[in-house]
């Protein structure tokens, strides 16, 4: 099997450490192996959406970051039918978009929240 370096942070480190423990796997490597191979499947489903959904997108992020999320979803009212801003600790936001439209730009704008590089969490659930 390759080998493949990659850097992460302290924080992440701990938190895959936590998962092994509390899932039971053998290594890190398996943890980040099943955390790869969900990622994978989530993405295939998504690929594979066509003609019109419903939708709920959720992100979470860091509160000054406001503005890149009101950026982004000015550019999709025609897909969204109500939006939930919720104010967490920590100077963290909960936005819930909940969605209609075509699966195309649904997926158009849960890609650029996730190549924003500034939402903590991107969570994209099909009906």
């Amino acid at each position: 099997m390759p080998i493949v370096s990659f850097s992460l942070n302290e924080k992440l480190i701990e938190e895959i450490d936590e998962l092994q423990r509390g899932l039971g796997f053998s290594g890190r490597s398996e943890t980040i192996r099943a955390g790869i191979r969900l990622l994978i499947a989530d993405s295939r489903e998504k690929e594979e959406l066509k003609g019109k959904i419903n939708a709920v997108l959720m992100l979470m992020h860091p509160k000054e970051e406001d503005s890149v999320v009101s950026e982004i979803k000015h550019e999709f009212e025609d897909v969204m039918a109500t939006q939930l801003h919720n104010h967490l600790r920590e100077n963290k936001c909960l936005d819930v978009f909940i969605l209609e439209g075509s699966a195309s730009r649904i997926k158009e704008m849960a890609d650029l929240f996730r190549a924003s590089g500034r939402m903590d969490y991107v969570k994209l659930i099909v009906a």
